[in-house]
């Protein structure tokens, strides 16, 4: 039987994008697994209760620990230098770490990691230089002393394999699971009031507020959109947890006069994100760097039209389906592109993104690289 620790204390609920949507999804997934199997999710004092529910389940354990994950730098002490003592403590020894950070010895403990992309080697001015050591630390240790490691797309792979000189057999990838419920979506009545919008006259976009998603451009194509009078919908909605770009892009929009047709509407649940993406005009994604990017998928599987860079593993999640601009800085060619979008979302392959055809991905590595 599969009987391992999943580290969840990096896990800051609404804090950490993705990643957080990812392991949520691959945990309802295991819920629903026939196969036998018991988890011991390490939890912090902040974070426990988002977890809670997933100890309805006889086959899962919660482990609380001292860590409080808001306190980045305590948990990474924590998670160095008391994180295999207390492992073994509870008689564990083997522990799966859906990110890339992980203790600095194994200590008695096999470790498998996941490594979401390497952001902070390929875009170091966005990045402090304590974040950058850590993050190259973190990915050496995972490189040289964790059992095998799962990257979330073939593109993060092949960039891991070519920079680390990875042998083929000790990365595997799995694309993230997606989950969306099209039944679930609020009142698009409610939200036209909320956000003063139209059915299919806005853009909408999903991303954190950071550099690299590129989203002051998008509100420059809004802005051209404006002061040339072009025929297309002037509201553009971005939802997304904070980050250290939001004050700059709202002084973006306080300069540029866009007050009225950019919103940054914070974070937003499931059900609003839903009917978001489905009554929009178009799913804009501007990032210049993923490591997957969820977000395009889900819109696409609302039926929405994305609009896309082509850049890093964009065309590989969106399978070549998305409309692509070639130069994420054009604002012209953002224009261009959106004027006359293709739809090509009836050839989009669904299933490759399955949440239980990837969670049996998993436990069948788990169980490899883990098992009794």
């Amino acid at each position: 039987m599969l009987t391992i620790a999943i580290d969840l204390l990096w896990l800051r609920p609404k804090k950490v994008g993705g990643t957080e949507f990812y392991i949520r999804n691959l945990l309802d997934g295991f819920l629903q697994l026939k196969e036998p199997f018991h988890l011991f999710l390490l939890v912090s004092q902040d974070n426990k209760e988002s977890l809670e529910h997933y100890a309805e389940d006889e086959r899962i354990t919660l482990l609380e620990t001292k860590v409080v994950s808001a306190n980045i730098a305590g948990r990474i002490l924590w998670q160095f230098f008391c994180q295999n003592r207390f492992l073994r403590k509870h008689g564990i020894r083997k522990c799966f770490i859906p990110v890339y950070c992980r203790p600095l010895f194994n200590g008695g403990i096999t470790y498998v990691n996941v490594i979401h992309d390497l952001q902070a080697a390929h875009y170091p001015e966005y990045h402090p230089f304590h974040e950058i050591a850590y993050s190259k630390l973190c990915w050496w240790l995972d490189i040289h002393f964790s059992k095998h490691i799962v990257a979330i797309s073939d593109w993060v792979r092949d960039d891991i394999m070519k920079r680390y000189h990875v042998k083929p057999e000790k990365i595997t990838t799995i694309y993230n699971p997606i989950t969306v419920n099209q039944d679930e979506a609020a009142s698009f009545e409610q939200l036209s009031e909320k956000y003063s919008i139209q059915e299919k006259e806005y853009y909408y976009t999903v991303a954190q507020l950071i550099p690299h998603k590129n989203l002051n451009t998008l509100i420059e194509v809004m802005n051209q959109i404006k002061e040339q009078k072009i025929a297309l919908p002037r509201k553009l909605l971005i939802s997304g947890v904070n980050g250290e770009s939001r004050r700059k892009l709202e002084e973006q929009i306080r300069d540029r006069g866009l007050e009225q047709e950019v919103c940054l509407t914070g974070f937003v649940e499931n059900d609003e994100r839903n009917a978001l993406y489905q009554y929009s005009r178009a799913f804009l994604f501007p990032s210049v760097f993923e490591g997957f990017g969820m977000p395009p998928v889900e819109a696409m599987l609302f039926g929405t039209i994305v609009i896309a860079t082509d850049k890093t593993c964009i065309p590989e999640v969106t399978q070549g389906k998305a409309n692509y601009v070639k130069d994420p800085y054009d604002v012209e060619e953002w224009i261009r592109v959106m004027r006359n979008p293709v739809d090509r979302i009836g050839e989009v392959d669904f299933s490759v993104y399955d949440q239980m055809k990837l969670t049996r991905k998993y436990y069948t590595l788990l169980v490899k690289m883990l098992g009794d």
